[in-house]
C-alpha cells in the first residue's frame, strides 16, 4: 500500500473500492484470464473513472476558493458530465466547453448533456477547428468570470494532469490490494488494459505500477489520434508529476505500451463490428461498456487476443471506466443488432 501521507489532499466522491470480477465464460473463450476492474461502480451519475480524478482536481479548486470550474469535452463528454455533477456535490458551479459540428444548432438533450443541463452547467458550445485552441477559450471563459466577481478554476481535458493522475495512482494502489488478495500475497504477472482518451488515466495506472513494484504491464488503447500523440501526452504529465512530487518517485519515469489501430472511424464515431462486439459482451458476461471508450479498448483488446491469445500474457484486467450514458444518443446504431 502507498503511504497516505505521500497523497495530496482530496476529497471522497467515488464509492471505493470498486470490485474486481472475473469473466470467466470471456476468459474460456480467449483462453487466458480476464478480470474487470468495475471502475463504473464508482457511483451511478458519478459513475466512470473521471471521478477518481476529480477527487484531487476538486479538492485543489476548493483549497484556492474557486466558486466555478471550467472544463471541457466532447458533445457526449463523460468527464463533462462528472465534472458538472461533481461540482454541485461540492458547491461549485460549471462551465463546459463542449465541442459540436455547429454550435447554432447543439445535438439535442440526450445521454451526458442532458445531465449536463440537469446540474444546471452553463454550456459554451464550440466548433472542433475552435476547440484545438481550447487553452485560448478556457482563458478567455475564466476571464469572463473574473469579470463577473467569479473565481474560476481550470480542470483539463479528461481531469489529465499530473494532479489528476493521483487518481489512477490510488486506483493501481487498490487494484495491487485486490491482485495480492487474489494471489495470496505475492502478485503474478498482470497486464492492465484501459482506455486512452485524454492520457491521464494511463499515466496514473503506469505510475502507480511503478511505485508500487509489481509486476505490472500497463496498456492503453488509444481511441483517437495515435500512438506518438499519446505518448507525448502521457510522458508529458509523467515528466510533471515527476517535477512536483519529486520525492515519491525519484524522478522514475514509468513503462507503458499504446496499442494502436482501433481507433476506426474516429473518435466517438463507431462500426457495426464494435457495436456487435458490445452486444456480444453483455449476453456473455452481462456487462455493459460504451461505444466511445471502453467499447474501442474492449474491440481492440480482443482483436489483439485473437491474433495472439498470450499477447498480452496468462492474466489481463481490464478496467471498465464507465460511460454507459454514451450509448443511449446512438441507439439507433443497434437497430438492426439487437
Amino acid at each position: 500500500m502507498i503511504p497516505a501521507d505521500l497523497f495530496p489532499p482530496r476529497i471522497q466522491l467515488a464509492n471505493t473500492p470498486t470490485p474486481l470480477q472475473k469473466m470467466e465464460r470471456l476468459s474460456r473463450k480467449a483462453g487466458v484470464e480476464i478480470f474487470f476492474k468495475r471502475d463504473d461502480y464508482t457511483g451511478s451519475e458519478l459513475s466512470g473513472n473521471k471521478i477518481r480524478k476529480l477527487e484531487f482536481l476538486l479538492a485543489d479548486a476548493l483549497a484556492k476558493g474557486a466558486d466555478t470550474v471550467i472544463t471541457c469535452g466532447g458533445a457526449q463528454s463523460n468527464h463533462c458530465r462528472a465534472t458538472a455533477l461533481a461540482a454541485v456535490r461540492c458547491g461549485l458551479s460549471s462551465r463546459l466547453i463542449l465541442r459540436t459540428v455547429d454550435p447554432a444548432k447543439p445535438p439535442p438533450l440526450s445521454g451526458n448533456i442532458l445531465l449536463d443541463c440537469l446540474a444546471g452547467s452553463e454550456i459554451v458550445w464550440v466548433t472542433p477547428e475552435q476547440y484545438r485552441a481550447r487553452d485560448e477559450i478556457f482563458e478567455r471563459e475564466a476571464q469572463r468570470l473574473r469579470s463577473q466577481g467569479r473565481k474560476p478554476f481550470i480542470i483539463p481535458e479528461g481531469g489529465s494532469s499530473a494532479l489528476g493522475a493521483w487518481g489512477y495512482v490510488a486506483g493501481m494502489d487498490e487494484l495491487v490490494a485486490d491482485l495480492t488478495r487474489l494471489d495470496d500475497g505475492q502478485v503474478k504477472p498482470t497486464t492492465v488494459i484501459c482506455a486512452a482518451g485524454s492520457g491521464g488515466t494511463t499515466a496514473g495506472l503506469a505510475l502507480g505500477a511503478l511505485l508500487s513494484g509489481a509486476p505490472i504491464r500497463v496498456v492503453g488503447v488509444n481511441v483517437c489520434d495515435d500512438r506518438d500523440y499519446f505518448v507525448a501526452i502521457i510522458d508529458s504529465i509523467c515528466r510533471q508529476f515527476n517535477e512536483t512530487w519529486p520525492s515519491v518517485l525519484a524522478g522514475g519515469i514509468p513503462a507503458y505500451d499504446i496499442i494502436d489501430g482501433y481507433v476506426g472511424r474516429g473518435y466517438a464515431l463507431s462500426r457495426p463490428e464494435e457495436l456487435a462486439m458490445l452486444r456480444d459482451l453483455v449476453r456473455l458476461e452481462g456487462v455493459v461498456l460504451d461505444p466511445v471508450y471502453t467499447g474501442k479498448a474492449y474491440f481492440g483488446m480482443t482483436a489483439e487476443l485473437s491474433v495472439n491469445p498470450q499477447v498480452f500474457g496468462e492474466r489481463i484486467v481490464f478496467v471498465h471506466t464507465g460511460g454507459q450514458f454514451g450509448l443511449f444518443p446512438v441507439a439507433d446504431q443497434f437497430a438492426m443488432l439487437v
